[in-house]
C-alpha cells in the first residue's frame, strides 16, 4: 500500500511553508500510493477553516473582496478557491509575468524540503524501521528542531506550527447542531468553488501586472 509511482515504498510529507522557510503546517503518514487529491481528503488542513476556528483573512485584489486565504500550489492540485496555481500555457505579458512570479514564490516550499533533508540525514535516507507511528514521531521531531533552527538563525519571529496527529482523519463533526453543521458543509463547498478559483486567479494576474509587471515592461 506504500508503493507509489516510484515503485518503491514511500510515505508522503505534505507541508505549508513561507518564504522564510518556516513550516506552518505538516501532514505525514499517507502512503505513497495516494495522489494530491487523496491526501487532501485525509488531511485536516482545512478542518478549522470549515469549523470557523481559523483567524479571519480578508483582503482585496483588483477591487474585489475575499475572505478566505489561499496557498500557492503546483498543477496537480484541484481547482479550489484556496489554491492558486501557475498558468501552464500563459498568453500575453500579464499571464507570463504572473506565471514567473508564482513559480518563483512556490519554490519556497521546495527549498524548505531541501533544507530539511540537508539538516537531518534520517529524513532523506531509507527508513530503518517499519512502524509508521515511529516514523511519524521521528519526522515530527525533525520538523520541530528544524523550525527552532530557522527561528534561531533567521529573522523569523517565534511562530506556531501545526503538525497533524498520525493517521488523523477528517470527519464531519457529530456534536454540532443543525446550524453549525450547515455552516460546516457550506464552508467545505466554498473552499472547493472552482468559479472563485478562476476569478481569484484572473484578479491576481491583473493585480500583479498593475503593481509590478507593468512597471518592468515600461522600464
Amino acid at each position: 500500500m506504500y508503493q507509489g509511482h516510484t515503485r518503491e515504498a514511500t510515505i508522503i510529507l505534505k507541508a505549508v511553508a513561507s518564504h522564510d522557510l518556516w513550516i506552518w503546517h505538516a501532514f505525514f503518514g499517507t502512503s505513497g500510493s495516494h495522489n494530491d487529491i487523496n491526501v487532501l481528503q485525509r488531511s485536516s488542513m482545512f478542518r478549522r477553516l470549515c469549523n470557523g476556528e481559523s483567524p479571519p483573512c480578508n483582503y482585496t485584489v483588483n477591487g474585489r473582496d475575499y475572505n478566505m486565504g489561499y496557498y500557492l500550489a503546483d498543477g496537480n492540485y484541484p481547482q479550489w478557491a484556496v489554491f492558486v496555481k501557475t498558468i501552464s500555457e500563459p498568453r500575453g505579458k500579464k499571464q507570463s509575468h504572473f506565471a514567473i512570479m508564482q513559480e518563483a514564490a512556490r519554490k519556497d516550499v521546495e527549498r524548505t524540503f531541501d533544507v530539511l533533508q540537508a539538516r537531518w540525514e534520517i529524513v532523506q535516507g531509507t527508513a530503518m524501521m517499519w512502524e509508521s507511528e515511529t516514523l511519524w514521531q521521528l519526522l515530527t521531531c525533525c520538523v520541530i528542531l528544524y523550525n527552532i533552527i530557522v527561528e534561531d538563525e533567521g529573522d523569523v519571529v517565534a511562530q506556531t506550527y501545526d503538525f497533524e496527529a498520525h493517521e488523523e482523519q477528517v470527519e464531519i463533526p457529530k456534536d454540532q447542531d443543525a446550524a453549525q453543521l450547515m455552516n460546516f458543509l457550506q464552508m467545505h463547498q466554498n473552499l472547493r468553488d472552482q468559479q472563485v478559483h478562476a476569478q481569484l486567479l484572473n484578479n491576481l494576474v491583473k493585480h500583479m501586472w498593475t503593481h509590478n509587471g507593468n512597471q518592468e515592461a515600461n522600464a
